[in-house]
């Protein structure tokens, strides 16, 4: 991402600056994030989907991979990459502060649950964790808090997104499900 807009082959830092700000400082570059739009517009009934899916009772129909006593893991329908998991409590609360001992813990071990599994099932060479706490952080559900593990590989951004406007994701999530409920707790 650039912070600062191009410059001019020798041109000053303070000129670069000052034309920019003068043509209006928009950024002359764009990330575009195509595979979001249909989160975006999807529909916003204020049915949590932390709470919502828990209640269906169709774990798989649902992407529900593991229920603890007071949390729970599901695959993300939008997801980053494949295997994109959030680990949740399945009470309705907004912030990690608000969580009681046993479900601070439970999250933290199915976290541990859910990297064991990804490990087993993709061979990740990495991870992404993080807890996207209200919408002005990135929060896509902001009065339910969950935590996001995101298995990574070396390559695994590429031009598509960017040039093709298409987001390259080698599983569908009725396989990832299969793969990833058969290894929670081996």
């Amino acid at each position: 991402m650039r912070i600062f807009p191009r410059f001019n082959a020798g041109e000053s830092t303070v000129r670069g600056l000052r034309r920019h700000l003068e043509s209006g400082g928009v950024a002359e570059e764009r990330l575009w994030a195509p595979w979001r739009l249909e989160y975006i517009k999807g529909p916003k009934d204020g049915e949590c989907i932390f709470c919502a899916g828990p209640a269906a009772g169709h774990d798989r129909a649902k992407y529900i991979v593991r229920r603890g006593e007071l949390c729970f893991a599901m695959l993300n329908a939008y997801p980053y990459n494949n295997g994109h998991l959030m680990i949740s409590p399945f009470r309705h609360v907004p912030t990690i502060e608000e969580l009681d001992e046993g479900e601070l813990l439970e999250l933290m071990t199915l976290t541990q649950d859910a990297l064991a599994a990804l490990r087993t099932a993709y061979a990740p060479e990495g991870f992404n964790l993080g807890v996207n706490q209200g919408k002005i952080a990135g929060a896509g559900v902001e009065h339910h808090v969950h935590l996001h593990v995101v298995p990574r590989w070396g390559a695994d951004t590429n031009f598509m997104p960017v040039v093709g406007g298409t987001r390259v994701l080698p599983q569908v999530l009725s396989d990832s499900w299969k793969a990833l409920s058969a290894r929670f707790g081996e």
